[in-house]
Order: C-alpha cells, then structure tokens, then sequence
C-alpha cells in the first residue's frame, strides 16, 4: 500500500477537564502527566488507527480554561498555573483563558473552544482533532467537524473522584466521534502500557524541568 503524507494532528483541551486528571495522576503517585509525553503517546496510538500514512505529529495543540483574577487566586493556584504554563510552553501550546465570571465560574469557554477548534478544520490545518473532553455540549462541534472531513478522536480519562464518583464522559460524545481512547486503560494494554509509563513527569524530573526554563 503506498504510503500518504504525514498525518496532522490537533489537540484541543477542555483544561478544566484535563486538569481534574492531571490533580488524579499526582494524588495516586503515577506523577505530573505532562503534555509533550502525552502528545507523543497520542501520536503513537493514532498510528495503529490511521495506517498508511509516513508519519504522524501533533501540529497544533490548544488550551481553553477560565482564569481567575490574581486577587482571587489562592497563592498554590497561582503557583500551579505558574508550572502548567511552563509545561505548555514546551509543548508549544496555545494557550486560551478567559476571565472567570463575577461568580467564578467558567462562562462562554465551551462556545469559545469550538469555534477555535473548528477554525483550525475549516482551514485545512489539520486532518484530525483530538479533544480531550467529556462535555456532552461538544457533540455539535463533533458533527461539524466530521461533517467537514475533519476525523475525530475523544481522548479521556476513567478513574474515581475523590469523593467516590467515577469520572465523567458524556455517552453521546463517545458516540458522535470517530473513535474514542481511555488513556487510563492503556496502562495495561499490552501494546500501550510502555508508552503510558512515559506520560508521567516525577517530582525528581519536574523540578529540574522549571528549574531549567527560569534561567
């Protein structure tokens, strides 16, 4: 079979979402699931789904998260935001706050992040989306995308909430894509739970990597 150009991947993040996962990994010791690790192992499992290209490569990644006001950030919030962004600098992340609301709630974020998402599509940037969500309310940017010859992957997480609940992943978003992958069942898929090791950044590690950016 003759072999295509490279692959083009985006990945869109719904950060609030993302983060719960991140804040899941530390507090169960797996570590920082950091974001150019976990680019490589997406690129990695798009592979054994879209064969026949040369080479596949995240080429657009984006972050859309409300932001608190400095005056209403705890002090570890501003630390932790301070860590991420470093973090998504070296991933080459866009990155795509808006203020919270008055009462400190993310508004407007979900309308913001599909527009964006489906910009990038309807400009020929990439070939295939990733979200990394379960927000049922993206089931239409889905549509619009596919619709536009945009393939579709739903990244997820499945673990327990702190107070007992299982995470959350709307049914009809799994459903309206292309496919779906729980990154939390590839730490023992046999051909997946090498690379899963790799996405985690130990304090060790994380340290030397902030320390290295601030020079």
């Amino acid at each position: 079979m003759k072999q295509k150009d490279f692959l083009r991947i985006g990945v869109f993040y719904d950060g609030t979402f993302f983060t719960k996962a991140q804040r899941y990994f530390w507090g169960h010791e797996y570590g920082w699931l950091s974001f150019p690790e976990f680019h490589r192992l997406l690129e990695v499992y798009i592979r054994t789904k879209e064969q026949g290209h040369s080479s596949y490569k995240v080429v657009y990644s984006a972050w859309f998260q409300g932001l608190y006001k400095e005056s209403d950030a705890s002090e570890k919030q501003l630390r932790d935001d301070r860590k991420k962004h470093l973090d998504q600098l070296h991933a080459g992340m866009e990155i795509k706050n808006v203020p919270m609301s008055e009462s400190k709630k993310e508004k407007g974020i979900d309308v913001y992040m599909a527009v964006e998402t489906l910009q990038i599509g309807l400009d020929d940037k990439i070939d295939i989306a990733v979200l990394i969500t379960g927000d049922g309310d993206f089931v239409p940017l889905v549509r619009a995308l596919m619709k536009n010859g945009i393939r579709v992957v739903i990244a997820h997480f499945k673990y327990k909430e702190s107070d007992g609940n299982d995470s959350f992943v709307n049914p009809r978003l799994i459903n309206s894509a292309n496919y779906s992958v729980n990154i939390n069942e590839l730490e023992n898929d046999k051909d997946f739970k090498a690379d899963f090791k790799t996405i985690f950044r130990h304090a060790e590690d994380k340290k030397k990597t902030i320390k290295t950016s601030d020079k």
